[in-house]
């Protein structure tokens, strides 16, 4: 295994945060004046950032070491949820966009608010509080481990804990004194910098592989490496399959990019719907080639440790380290990766983290601030904007401090159990999903539901997906496996069936 970082490593990893401080000083000098200003940017924002923003945070560190994972165990049907993805962006665009503008909303949640009062949208922020509290921060656990592992060798819980300081004080410098604007504008420099460092492996890989481009095409071509779609039923164990994708990891993409404030914010942001529905469209178009670009960089890992006559390596890949098993990007990080490229490759896993972590900031203080706080002041009189904006600033430092929690927690949390409570926080957000898709489907599409039957639909939702988990099932002697795409089919269908017994309101 590699020393820790050269000379070299760290006067890359020294200039990217020297750039950091510099572009958050200048992006910070906004001016700001009410929480319109501080969350959505009065609708100011270029369409072409907002797409860029919303692909920045779209991936994350666990993108930038997932994705290559996938491909090297497997092979590139995982694009196929990106095609789930574009139909999805193409529904958000042309039929939750408009109804969001026409209500000028600040959050997703304020158009439950117009349909079944203001409790509906008060319970929907609550679970999107809570499922955002615990995906983000086993994200941000995600983020701050890979860092720990290359810049100190190691994952003792004192640099992890600086770990998610460094990422959690990145994230700070913009979304604190800029909102959305400075959120949006980083994300492009962030998007740019992971981006970058992910061609220069890809580059470097390839040029450690003695053989030419046709015969490591030939080589994955008969291996079975380049499949793009399966069109395989494989019952409900889920995988990305052609059904798979047009049933749960669409609903899925519905929900990311349609009813979670930590990626709609941002489109939000724009001047009017259009510009709102473009941004949606391009920021797809921009994300299909960055997530076929890291499965690429697993293929040519593949190629590299179980291909020796081409690679020249030797040994067996043993992918555990100090008693967590690590991915096949990290594995070659740590162990064959030059001084200099390790520090860059650093800076761009930090630059993927960051860009989904200084996002989820504003959205978490927004749904807070203003479908929760807000209402509850306005009632008792508090009308002043000054006001408003400050509990603004303040929530992004309460959700900072609780992320940062939440992400040290996930440590003990997976260290002391050796069992499926990661996954399950990483996928709390989706577990929100169900829910949120069966009362925005009964919203829009259906006359029925009202404020009573919005709770229970939420928790019918959750419920449903916990319950169909395999450690639940087992629990219960139930022996069946069934794929996350599909538990959030049925969540969905749960849910809606709980808003239809609901009495019918008017629109």
């Amino acid at each position: 295994m590699n020393s820790t970082f050269t000379p070299i490593d760290w006067m890359i990893f020294s200039s990217y945060f020297l750039i950091l401080i510099l572009t958050s000083v200048v992006l910070s000098r906004v001016k700001l004046e009410t929480t319109r200003d501080y969350f959505v940017g009065s609708n100011a924002m270029p369409m072409l950032a907002v797409a860029i923003s919303v692909l920045a945070t779209s991936q994350s560190a666990a993108t930038f070491l997932g994705g290559p994972e996938y491909s090297y165990g497997k092979d590139l049907t995982f694009l196929g949820f990106y095609f789930s993805a574009f139909i999805a962006v193409i529904f958000v665009a042309y039929v939750l966009i408009p109804r969001f503008y026409a209500i000028k909303a600040v959050t997703v949640y304020e158009l439950l608010e117009k349909r079944y009062g203001a409790s509906a949208k008060k319970q929907a922020g609550v679970m999107f509080l809570i499922g955002r509290l615990f995906a983000s921060g086993a994200r941000l656990y995600i983020g701050a481990l890979a860092i720990s592992m290359i810049l100190f060798m190691d994952i003792a819980p004192l640099h992890i804990a600086v770990s998610i300081m460094i990422l959690m004080l990145g994230a700070l410098a913009y979304t604190y004194f800029g909102g959305i604007k400075s959120i949006i504008l980083s994300d492009v420099i962030q998007a740019m910098t992971y981006i970058g460092a992910a061609i220069a492996v890809l580059i470097f890989l390839f040029y450690s592989l003695h053989a030419d481009l046709s015969t490591m095409i030939d080589i994955l071509s008969r291996e079975n490496k380049l499949q793009v779609m399966n069109f395989t039923f494989n019952g409900f164990e889920g995988g990305f399959n052609f059904y798979t994708i047009l049933a749960g990891w669409l609903l899925l993409n519905i929900a990311a990019y349609g009813l979670d404030q930590d990626m709609t914010q941002r489109v939000l942001s724009c001047k009017n719907k259009s510009e709102g529905a473009k941004s949606l469209i391009y920021s797809i178009i921009f994300t299909i080639p960055v997530a076929l670009l890291f499965l690429v960089i697993g293929l040519l890992l593949y190629l590299y440790y179980q291909h020796p006559e081409i690679s020249g390596f030797e040994g067996a890949v043993d992918k555990n380290f100090q008693g967590d098993k690590v991915t096949i990007m990290m594995y070659y990080i740590l162990n064959e990766m030059p001084e200099g490229l390790r520090g860059l490759v650093t800076v761009g896993a930090i630059a993927a983290a960051l860009s989904s972590t200084n996002s989820v900031l504003g959205a978490m203080s927004s749904v807070a601030i203003e479908d929760l706080y807000r209402p509850w002041k306005v009632a008792r009189g508090e009308t002043s904007e000054a006001h408003f904006l400050k509990a603004g600033k303040m929530g992004v430092l309460l959700f900072a401090l609780l992320l940062s929690l939440m992400a040290m927690l996930s440590y003990y949390w997976q260290h002391a159990t050796e069992s499926h409570l990661l996954t399950f926080a990483l996928g709390v957000m989706a577990f929100a999903y169900a829910g949120l898709l069966g009362v925005y489907g009964a919203a829009i599409f259906t006359e029925r539901g009202n404020a009573k039957t919005v709770l229970w639909a939420l928790i019918g939702g959750f419920m449903t997906v916990l319950f169909l988990q395999s450690y639940v099932l087992v629990f219960f002697g139930i022996e069946w496996k069934i794929g996350f795409s599909w538990q959030l089919v049925l969540g969905t269908v749960v849910s809606f069936g709980v808003m239809m017994l609901g009495r019918s309101v008017e629109k």
